[in-house]
């Protein structure tokens, strides 16, 4: 074969890309590329897990960073297999769609030669003439809804050709075309919308400004103005405990009540928040999406001086919310830390956990650092992480491992002269999320479509009927002939039909079965 010249090598790539083979390859591709996505903590979706997952497995970090794998839908590898989708999508859809439209103005085809040479025919012999037949044939398919011809041969008779099913390829574009539908709204809330999320400890409130946010992920697009000025206070937070039953332990029926104006000096409205059913102000939806526990825990000086106190947001690590959590008391005499977790029901058994969700038996046991905090340095800083490098943990007498261990109420005397520490009591927490995703609405018209088209393109049959009329030895030979287009239709059973229509002659042109 001789080399191709740039044009047909052009012809050739564009042939291939846009065949309905690369569309479905590209389709399982970007599938396929979506999986690292639901497995990977995404930056954009949970800082806090994502660093997590970085700081225990600091091996694969590096190179899972450089694939891009911790923010999988905005890296160049999936943005490139989305655009050769839609292009393939789109030089797919353009050229049947043209296909398509010649058929719908074609012609039904002619008949065959010998009708009754088909699968699925039938012959009977008449008295009518054979033009009575062949209009009472386009009588008969047109209740039908076949799109009928009429065929003259001669002095012999005609036959009359009839096909129907044409919204089976009408449904397979459709569905094509719902895709690209789903991919314009994807790309439009990625491009113009925006997603955030906050930790609120109930009790407490938040306005939508971009420094309220725990993390903020915007589109490409997205201008800062957009914003819905609303606020809300999270006044309650109410959960049912299952305590009995396969369920036993699981939390249910989330609710999380809600005070909010739309705008500064607007009306307060209430409003339940709960999982799945999200509050829209404007174009924004609010989300309620976790909860946990916030330990108050105040941290003196030596002097008797508060350095920290307040809730603080300990994240759940088992369905029985076991939680790990950070203070950091920077403004301490000596600056110090603690780190360690929080137990809703304490058991000990074979190692501390919490063997219920709820707040039965609450205990928080935490070790002590002192040292560097590493806040000074200029360069943002987890909440939830503690920079140990600089850092020296504190011990009890003798270099004997020291922790505090407290109750609601207790307070700790810290060694070394570094102050008390107070476990206050617990708060709850609301993980919230919100969003603007302008393209939601045209994503779910491309999934309607998608399911129109798959309607259309499963249960429309596409067939063709031949009637056939001719004068042979003084008689009127009728034969009927049907051909299915698509597997598992019932054209025999059509074809009978037709038959017994056509045989109920008038009074006076009784049939005569076909010996």
């Amino acid at each position: 074969m001789n080399d191709l010249n740039l044009v047909e090598l052009a012809r050739w790539t564009w042939r291939q890309l846009t065949s309905m083979r690369t569309a479905l390859a590209l389709l399982l591709l970007l599938a396929l590329a979506a999986v690292p996505g639901s497995l990977i903590p995404q930056a954009d979706v949970d800082a806090l897990k994502a660093s997590q997952w970085q700081d225990n497995h600091p091996t694969l970090t590096p190179i899972y960073e450089k694939l891009g794998l911790f923010d999988v839908y905005a890296s160049p590898w999936f943005a490139a297999i989305y655009l050769l989708l839609t292009i393939s999508l789109v030089g797919c859809i353009i050229p049947r769609t043209k296909v398509y439209f010649r058929a719908m103005r074609a012609r039904p085809p002619k008949a065959p030669r010998h009708l009754t040479r088909l699968a699925d025919s039938a012959s009977y012999e008449t008295e009518e003439s054979p033009e009575e037949v062949l209009a009472r044939a386009e009588k008969v398919l047109g209740k039908r809804r076949f799109r009928r011809d009429r065929h003259d041969e001669g002095t012999e008779g005609g036959y009359v050709a009839s096909e129907r099913g044409y919204l089976r390829e009408a449904g397979n574009l459709v569905f094509h075309l719902s895709i690209l539908v789903v991919m314009a709204g994807v790309a439009a809330g990625s491009l113009f919308g925006y997603q955030g999320g906050v930790i609120v400890t109930v009790g407490n409130g938040f306005s939508n400004n971009l420094t309220q946010y725990d993390d903020f992920v915007p589109g490409s697009l997205y201008q800062q103005e957009w914003m819905e000025p609303f606020s809300f206070d999270v006044t309650d937070f109410e959960l049912e405990w299952l305590t009995s039953g396969a369920g036993a332990g699981q939390a249910r029926k989330f609710v999380s009540k809600l005070r909010y104006t739309e705008e500064p000096g607007a009306e307060e409205k209430t409003y339940d928040l709960r999982v799945n059913h999200p509050l829209t102000i404007g174009s924004t939806d609010v989300f309620l999406i976790g909860h946990g526990y916030a330990p108050v825990i105040t941290v003196k000086d030596p002097d008797g001086e508060v350095a920290y106190s307040g809730p603080t947001i300990f994240l759940p690590t088992d369905m029985n919310f076991r939680s790990f959590g950070v203070v950091k008391a920077p403004d301490a005499k000596t600056p110090l830390a603690l780190e360690g977790e929080f137990y809703p029901t304490y058991v000990f058994d074979d190692g501390p956990h919490s063997s219920f969700g709820d707040l039965l038996n609450p205990l928080v046991s935490m070790e002590v650092y002192t040292g560097d905090l590493g806040l000074d340095e200029g360069r943002s800083q987890s909440v939830y992480v503690l920079d140990k490098a600089r850092m020296t943990k504190v011990t009890g007498e003798g270099g004997k491992m020291f922790r505090v261990d407290m109750r609601p109420g207790d307070t700790v005397e810290l060694p070394d002269d570094l102050g008390s520490v107070t476990f206050e009591g617990v708060e709850r927490w609301n993980k919230i999320q919100i969003s603007q995703t302008p393209g939601k609405f045209v994503a779910l018209a491309g999934v309607v479509l998608a399911l129109l088209g798959l309607i259309g393109s499963l249960y429309v049959r596409p067939r063709r009927i031949w009637v056939r009329a001719r004068r042979v030895d003084g008689a009127t030979l009728v034969e009927i002939g049907g051909l299915d287009r698509s597997s598992g239709g019932d054209i025999a059973d059509e074809v009978e039909s037709i038959t017994a229509e056509l045989k109920a002659a008038p009074t006076g042109a009784a049939p005569k079965e076909q010996s």
